[in-house]
């Protein structure tokens, strides 16, 4: 068979594996999931097994998309019980490190950085450039953003340090022939390999190297201030110039990290960035008060998680990691960026931070303090680590969004494995949100070239009750949309005597070159449907369907299975869930309006304009319940008695409805398209 392969992709029914509730334990301990290979595909750690274990089998379509895809995945769970929630966050670790799961979050770096690292476990310690894992008996200094840094960092500081940086071979071939290498002359090495120094003089000078760079560096400072003078006391001023010439050297080196704060601090500050899709993480590594490394990590979303879940997450690997290296203790000073340094400075707490900071305090073996800075220097440093953070995220999205070869690649990838016959420039994706079939509303979202069209997005209220029936409501939303697209070619240009274009005119006679539907088979067919109605025949069709990210064809019994690697599934799975997130955006602000109007409507005095002005000023019922009556009396047309009328009706105690999120203001100018018109 010629183009694509196609294979069949296997979902298992959840409640063939479910476990009875009777018996779950109660108890905190460590969850995975396992697929029909046996191959572990989550971990997670709860409180309550009970409790959690039965929340992602009690209602699937309430769980998050990439939950649902591991639920469906899935064939087996199973648990271990523990004691406290600190070995819960031990063994929760291991497991995520022994499996991989592919849908658990992993901070992988964003690129490979170097290190500048001093090989105590050798007998004679040698300092140089490395990259990858970590090894044991290796103290680490960095990461460096660029090699070239740490070399002329090391450059330097030889003069002062003369420590060994050559290889084994190179070593081992001086000390055969009796002679040592050009550093050895200069007097940038102290030479061990030929005698000049023994073993436990090298070491005693490698240990000082370390200091100075963890830290300590005053002390050498200081003693080579005072060495200078003594020189020149007694008229030695070849020693006192040499003597000088090595304190500006270690002076030039400091000048490479300035303090940034006081009282010789040693922290780690922690900064977050994030969309629906991705989220990049950048850390400075702060050492005496100095900025001794800074790192950074893209992660993309395959879990449902909060903000303070993503922090515990990035916590626990990054400092597991220096506790398998080795380079967590507290022996010496916490020059590794894996390292746990007295504060650990966060966006916000994680949700165990309690257990979790004695888990730190068992690697580090001394206290350590998790929390969110609030004033001062450290405060500002934290927004210097998120505008960073923030950097690196739009970076990366440009970097692969933005690029035109890869774009090209993408449109490329998806004409021949959709066997459309050309590139699609124009993709437009339809999507449904509903709460248990009340409310349902849909959204288009349109990517051209491979990039976003907000301009042109398009929001419906899907008409009639059709309740749970999702390939019905995409089936209804396309027929309107495509009935305009006829319409509108149909009209022809429209050439105004000023010779503008309105911004309305015929933008649907352009039609899309791909429909992509969020769904499976029924919804494909849902769309094909709403196409052989109005007689289109030159679109095409597609949908993503969530379990395992296959692309479901018009007509066919199998899905395509694209690369996970591939930028085509990559282009498809952003627009997916750029219409999803809008869909759902545009369904909480419907809610929260109705719910609104409704809280309201028994309240006397208030009629459509002061309602109308109340959500423009709260947008919420959980906002204007928990505004006090001066706060309400500041909208205008309400008075103070109106306002404590009100604030009573309403109440302290009550509670939060559902869809109580504001629409983003960007949106709200967004058009709607309820009467299949523009509003």
């Amino acid at each position: 068979m010629t183009g694509p392969d196609r294979r069949v992709t296997r979902v298992v029914d959840p409640s063939t594996y479910r476990p009875r509730t009777s018996d779950i334990p109660e108890a905190p301990g460590v969850y995975r999931f396992s697929d029909p290979g046996g191959r572990v595909v989550y971990v997670g750690k709860a409180k309550s097994l009970r409790q959690r274990l039965t929340s992602y089998f009690a209602d699937l379509s309430q769980l998050h998309p990439r939950t649902q895809q591991m639920v469906l995945t899935a064939s087996r769970v199973e648990w271990t019980v523990v004691a406290t929630e600190v070995e819960a966050l031990q063994l929760e670790y291991t497991w995520i490190k022994q499996y991989d799961p592919r849908f658990n979050v992993r901070y992988r770096d964003d690129k490979s950085y170097p290190w500048l690292a001093v090989t105590l476990g050798e007998e004679y310690p040698r300092v140089q450039v490395m990259r990858g894992d970590k090894r044991k008996g290796t103290r680490y200094f960095g990461p460096y953003s660029h090699a070239w840094a740490i070399r002329e960092t090391v450059d330097q500081l030889l003069r002062v340090f003369p420590v060994r940086t050559c290889s084994s071979g190179v070593f081992k071939r001086a000390g055969q022939i009796g002679r040592p290498c050009l550093l050895g002359y200069i007097d940038k090495c102290s030479a061990p390999c030929v005698g000049r120094v023994d073993a436990e003089e090298h070491r005693t000078i490698a240990l000082d190297f370390c200091d100075f760079m963890a830290g300590d560096s005053q002390r050498f400072v200081r003693d080579i201030e005072r060495r200078m003078k003594q020189a020149a006391g007694v008229e030695d001023f070849e020693r006192a110039a040499r003597l000088r010439d090595d304190l500006g050297a270690l002076r030039r080196s400091l000048e490479r990290n300035a303090v940034v704060l006081g009282d010789g601090t040693d922290a780690d500050v922690f900064a977050l960035a994030e969309d629906d899709l991705e989220a990049a993480v950048q850390v400075f590594h702060v050492r005496g008060g100095r900025i001794r490394g800074q790192r950074g990590w893209i992660v993309e979303k395959v879990e449902d998680l909060s903000r303070a879940e993503l922090v515990e997450q990035l916590l626990l690997q990054i400092y597991g990691e220096g506790a398998e290296a080795g380079t967590g203790t507290a022996t010496g000073p916490q020059d590794a960026a894996s390292a746990v340094p007295r504060e650990v400075l966060v966006p916000q707490l994680p949700t165990r931070a309690t257990e979790l900071g004695d888990w730190l305090r068992g690697i580090r073996g001394a206290r350590v303090e998790i929390r969110v800075p609030q004033r001062g220097d450290k405060k500002a440093l934290a927004e210097t680590v998120h505008a960073n953070a923030t950097q690196s995220l739009a970076m990366h999205k440009t970097k692969r969004a933005g690029d035109l070869t890869t774009r090209s690649m993408a449109l490329a990838e998806l004409a021949e494995a959709l066997d459309l016959p050309e590139a699609p420039l124009r993709i437009e994706c339809f999507d449904v949100a509903h709460l248990q079939g009340k409310d349902a509303v849909a959204s288009m979202v349109v990517f051209e070239d491979g990039l976003p069209r907000k301009a042109e997005y398009r929001r419906f209220a899907v008409r009639g009750d059709l309740g749970n029936d999702d390939a019905a409501a995409i089936q209804e939303v396309l027929t309107r949309r495509l009935r305009r697209h006829l319409a509108d070619r149909a009209a022809g240009p429209v050439a105004p005597a000023d010779g503008t274009t309105p911004p309305d005119a015929r933008r649907f006679a352009y039609p899309p070159q791909l429909i992509v539907v969020d769904g499976g088979e029924p919804q494909v067919r849902a769309a094909v449907a709403a196409l052989s109605e109005l007689g289109i025949g030159d679109i095409s069709v597609c949908g993503l369907a969530k379990r395992l990210e296959e692309v479901w064809l018009p007509g066919e019994d199998a899905p395509v299975v694209l690369p996970r690697a591939s930028q085509g599934l990559y282009l498809l799975q952003r627009i997916r869930d750029e219409a999803h997130r809008f869909a759902n955006t545009y369904h909480r602000s419907a809610r929260g309006k109705r719910a609104l109007v409704s809280e309201l409507d028994g309240i006397a005095g208030l009629g459509p304009a002061r309602r109308a002005a109340l959500l423009a000023r709260f947008g919420s019922v959980r906002q204007l319940r928990e505004a006090t009556p001066q706060e309400i009396a500041g909208v205008p047309g309400i008075g103070p008695a109106l306002a404590a009328g009100i604030s009573a009706a309403l109440g302290p105690d009550g509670g939060t409805i559902p869809g109580d999120d504001r629409t983003e203001r960007a949106e709200r100018k967004v058009p709607d398209m309820t009467n299949g018109a523009r509003a």
